[in-house]
């Protein structure tokens, strides 16, 4: 964990990281976590709460490939995992996608979110119990950016009443928990609990503030082509000065959208996870300054507690609506 006030996250501390290795009589929850360019598999020791060391399977996914593509290459990441753990994982998969996902029936919904458009109305949890050789109501799906505030929770806050967790990678995540509960429902919350649901001067929050979004923006005023937000950041932090305002007009943006909520919903604890961390000594103080708060969790491994959060969420046994839908 690292607490910031807009410097950059530590690799070292006490954030999620893989754990022990594992032992001959052990027994590991399988988590999956889907993003929009990878997928990864591990086995969780929720007992110590954490990624069982050398468990981590990852590929890279294609988001504008075929429905097909998309269900082997996160059916084979799966199976990568069973390999290396024989006999040693429980029967219940926890998977973290992002939406909108049917997790309930595990019916993809995507529709003008820029990936995954090949899976909309697609029964993905029905086509990956028949690749894994399992049955349908062995994988549980939950939200990706509610698994990692839930996996989060468990490691850096598990005492705080209100916490709220930001994802910010090809898109914009959200949850806010009340205790142990996702709240997607009720006036403190945005619509579905979901950020990129909301607007920045009329249009969709991800048009503005997103990898997608600035990368564009940034072409558009260049004529030059960036390699993601990796290289947009790289290019800011050497001193481009349009490569610098693109991320902090963005970062603003989503600050001054997010900030509403924050007020409403009064978290004890904000974090922040996604691929955009590395790059937080460039989108951290922006953020943090339009979002009106001195102090956030910056969690540099954002992966590790959203396969915590999925593999908790697969051994609660719970109904998915029930958690998903608590309201304030």
């Amino acid at each position: 964990m690292t607490a910031h006030r807009g410097t950059a996250p530590s690799a070292a501390g006490t954030g999620p990281t893989d754990g022990r290795a594992a032992g001959p009589a052990a027994e590991y929850r399988p988590a999956v976590e889907v993003g929009g360019s990878h997928v990864t598999a591990a086995a969780v020791d929720l007992a110590a709460g954490t990624v069982v060391a050398g468990s981590r399977c990852r590929a890279g996914l294609d988001p504008a490939a075929d429905a097909d593509t998309l269900l082997a290459a996160i059916a084979a990441t799966a199976g990568e995992l069973v390999d290396r753990c024989p006999g040693r994982l429980a029967d219940r998969w926890g998977l973290a996608v992002p939406g909108p996902f049917d997790y309930a029936t595990g019916i993809a919904r995507y529709r003008g979110v820029g990936k995954f458009a090949s899976l909309r109305d697609v029964p993905v949890g029905d086509r990956l119990a028949e690749r894994l050789g399992v049955r349908p109501d062995r994988l549980r799906f939950l939200n990706d950016a509610s698994a990692f505030a839930l996996g989060a929770r468990r490691l850096q806050a598990p005492d705080a009443g209100r916490l709220a967790a930001f994802t910010l990678g090809t898109g914009v995540g959200s949850a806010f928990l009340d205790g142990d509960r996702v709240v997607e429902d009720g006036p403190l919350v945005p619509p579905e609990g979901r950020a990129d649901r909301l607007t920045i001067a009329g249009r969709p929050l991800e048009d503005t503030a997103s990898t997608r979004a600035m990368t564009a923006r940034y072409a558009q005023r260049t004529g030059r082509q960036v390699d993601g937000l990796r290289e947009l950041t790289a290019l800011a932090a050497a001193g481009d000065e349009i490569a610098t305002e693109t991320v902090r007009t963005a970062m603003t943006a989503l600050g001054a959208a997010l900030a509403p909520w924050l007020v409403g919903f009064r978290p004890d604890v904000v974090v922040f996870g996604g691929s955009i961390t590395a790059a937080w000594p460039i989108v951290g103080p922006p953020l943090l300054a339009a979002l009106g708060v001195d102090t956030v969790v910056v969690l540099p491994d954002g992966e590790a507690a959203a396969l915590l959060g999925a593999a908790t969420h697969a051994a609660t046994g719970a109904d998915p609506a029930a958690v998903l839908a608590s309201p304030v």
